[in-house]
C-alpha cells in the first residue's frame, strides 16, 4: 500500500504541461506584497517551466507566466532565462 512516488514533489509546467519533480524546473516567483518578479528563490506565488526554449517561447508568445503569477514580466526575467539555456 506504500507508494514510493508519495513523498516527492511534483510540479506542472506552464507551457507543455509535463508533470516532473520540483528540482527539474525554473521557478518562478512572484513576491508578496512587492509584488516583484524573481527567479528561484522567495516565497509568493510561483510557476514552473521546463528548461527548454520551446517552453519558454511558448510561455513568452501567449503569456503564460504573466497569467500564471498575476503580475507584469519584464523583458530581463525572460533574458534571464534565455542566458541559463546557453
Amino acid at each position: 500500500m506504500n507508494n514510493p512516488n508519495k513523498h516527492k514533489n511534483y510540479r506542472r509546467c506552464i507551457s507543455c504541461h509535463r508533470l516532473d519533480e520540483r528540482k527539474k524546473f525554473w521557478r518562478i516567483v512572484r513576491t508578496y506584497p512587492e509584488k516583484k518578479v524573481i527567479l528561484d528563490q522567495g516565497m509568493g506565488r510561483s510557476a514552473y517551466l521546463c528548461p527548454q526554449l520551446e517552453c519558454l517561447n511558448l510561455a513568452k508568445k501567449k503569456k503564460r507566466l504573466s497569467r500564471a503569477l498575476k503580475a507584469e514580466i519584464t523583458a530581463e526575467i525572460y533574458e534571464q532565462l534565455t542566458k541559463r539555456l546557453l
